[in-house]
């Protein structure tokens, strides 16, 4: 996620990748809103570390492209998460 950032928004977007990160992973009915940030703000160093690695650039502006890495991030995280689980 990009530093500059405000607390807020990083809460924000954590919570949007999160929750549709745990959408596309089929573990919404187990995640509140807390752990949807978590998660979200996770995928974002995970997704923030994969775009690098990468020499990606996510689409749009600053708010839509952290929020594209974030979710990358968070929807690898969870189903990982769901392999090692086995659920």
């Amino acid at each position: 996620m990009d530093q500059s950032l405000s607390w807020i928004s990083i809460i924000v977007i954590g919570g949007l990748a999160g929750w549709l990160a745990s959408i596309v992973a089929r573990t919404n009915e187990r995640m509140g809103c807390l752990l949807n940030i978590v998660v979200g703000v996770i995928g974002a160093v995970i997704g923030g570390w994969i775009f690098r690695s990468l020499d990606l650039d996510a689409p749009g502006g600053r708010f839509f492209s952290s929020l594209v890495v974030a979710f990358v991030g968070a929807t690898l995280f969870l189903l990982v998460l769901r392999l090692f689980r086995g659920r």
